[in-house]
């Protein structure tokens, strides 16, 4: 992948990314935050937008792609809040995203909170990975599951990838970012124009969405605009026709000097490139329109009266002592040289319990191997930095005889 991060509205990356912008007619969408731990209704703050722009025609491979990561954290937002809400409002750019509703709501409450301005509250042409799924599943005449598949799971059956999600809770809000995660937000969006591009070719060549298309098209420019005024049913067709086509009529009409002129001014004042008509007509056919209503702006407040009770489980200090318990404070202290936030590795016996740390904003990871020795696992933790520590439940590790107590736990707690 060609990626590219814009931190500067003032650098060669931000100037590349509009022109890239200037020629693609679609675009995937995505964004990355740091989960909220607090117990306050917050919605996070989204530090990285991620844009993969598609280049070329129909026949260009899918690959042929530029991906563009947006640094919120560094950008001013105010100055390029317009910029964002015209792409993606742009009728000649379709946008693709998975789920994104609540990548928008999270992105319009960053702009507000932070730049002044009303935020984002629609995205139009858009369409979601998980419709296009489902279609293709019917084509294949394969059952379709009420259960919406993850990004993951979606990408691994259409386009055979493997898409680790790993990183998805990652602290996003640290600079700078680690290839790995350039690398993860950069395939997230990127993955999206390959199952679109699989879904494109699907309903082109199962017409008759499209054909005969760019015949009817020459046939009506010729006409001029008078002949097009006068066939049966012309104002649907002008309905739906699209303002850059405005200078083939132009141009088919033009008998004069002046006409010239004004055509060659529709053709400066475009600022994007317009949609070829295979892609309109299945953006017209398949499009949908992404809107946020009011109360999609304020956070959603838990219904729970009272705070649940879970079982927690803890280790008898004298049985800590056998086990040569950890002495002293812990190695991501900060008196340490460490930065305050644990890190912890967890192997595969508690894999599961990495997830839901994550889940709540912890940086927690899972050894390389599916089956590491301890010496591995000590190893790994040494890698990824000092201060993440290393937990380990399989057979013979570390496993005092504990005791279940009552301790209240939050909400967001209680749910995982």
């Amino acid at each position: 992948m060609d990626i590219h991060i814009v931190s500067s509205i003032d650098s060669s990356e931000f100037t590349h990314l509009t022109r890239t912008l200037s020629k693609s007619t679609v675009v995937g969408l995505d964004a990355e935050w740091k989960p909220v731990r607090s117990q306050r209704s917050t919605f996070p703050t989204v530090t990285l937008l991620q844009l993969a722009c598609q280049i070329g025609d129909d026949s260009a491979g899918w690959d042929e792609s530029v991906v563009f990561l947006l640094d919120l954290s560094s950008l001013p937002l105010p100055s390029i809040w317009e910029w964002i809400k015209d792409v993606l409002v742009s009728p000649d750019i379709l946008k693709l995203g998975f789920k994104f509703k609540q990548d928008l709501i999270y992105l319009s409450s960053t702009f507000r909170a932070q730049g002044g301005n009303p935020g984002f509250d629609k995205v139009e042409p858009y369409m979601d990975i998980t419709n296009i799924y489902k279609f293709l599943q019917h084509k294949q005449g394969k059952k379709i599951s009420k259960d919406t598949k993850s990004l993951s799971a979606i990408c691994e059956e259409i386009l055979g990838l493997h898409l680790s999600k790993e990183l998805q809770c990652s602290d996003w809000s640290h600079r700078p970012l680690t290839e790995e995660q350039i690398r993860y937000a950069a395939t997230d969006a990127h993955c999206l124009l390959g199952i679109f591009k699989i879904f494109q070719a699907k309903v082109i060549k199962e017409g008759p969405l499209c054909n005969h298309v760019n015949e009817q098209h020459q046939s009506n420019v010729s006409l001029g605009l008078k002949g097009i005024l006068e066939m049966p049913g012309c104002e649907n067709k002008l309905v739906g026709r699209k303002f850059c086509n405005a200078l083939d009529i132009i141009q088919a009409t033009a008998s004069s000097e002046e006409c010239e002129r004004i055509a060659r001014g529709v053709e400066v004042i475009r600022k994007t490139k317009p949609m070829d008509e295979s892609l309109w007509k299945i953006v017209r056919k398949y499009g949908e329109k992404l809107f946020l209503r009011e109360s999609d702006r304020n956070p959603k407040t838990s219904r729970r009266k009272g705070k649940r009770r879970s079982s927690v489980v803890v280790c008898e200090e004298k049985q800590l002592e056998n086990y040569g318990d950890w002495q002293g404070p812990p190695p991501w202290d900060i008196s340490l040289g460490g930065d305050g936030c644990p890190k912890f590795l967890c192997d595969v016996m508690v894999e599961g319990l990495a997830k839901h740390l994550r889940c709540v904003g912890v940086d927690a990871a899972v050894p390389h191997s599916r089956k590491p020795e301890p010496r591995l696992s000590s190893h790994q933790s040494l890698e990824d930095g000092a201060n993440r520590s290393s937990i380990q439940g399989e057979e013979g590790a570390f496993n005092p005889r504990c005791q279940a107590i009552e301790t209240p736990v939050s909400d967001k707690e209680s749910d995982i």
